[in-house]
């Protein structure tokens, strides 16, 4: 039962971080698209401000990807401390 209601957790924190990663992602891809798309038509400086933007989304995607990770295998390692001490009994 506690593996069951483990796994159901690990999934629902799974389904919680993956919202914020798609939202990151699309806002990384929308500014490296629109600082192409305009390059031609703006000023250097609103390029750059652009591509500025994307890369630090796609630094901001990294880090909730890295905490995401860590965050189920934290869960993950629990479920597996509660369940070992059944062992013992």
């Amino acid at each position: 039962m506690k593996n069951a209601v483990g796994l159901v957790g690990v999934i629902i924190i799974i389904g919680i971080c993956i919202m914020p990663i798609i939202k990151l992602a699309t806002f990384s891809v929308m500014y490296s698209i629109t600082s192409g798309v305009i390059e031609p038509l703006a000023d250097e400086k609103i390029v750059k401000l652009l591509h500025e933007m994307s890369d630090v989304f796609k630094i901001l995607l990294a880090i909730v990807c890295s905490i995401s990770v860590l965050l189920i295998i934290g869960i993950t390692l629990v479920i597996k401390i509660s369940n070992s001490g059944m062992m013992y009994r």
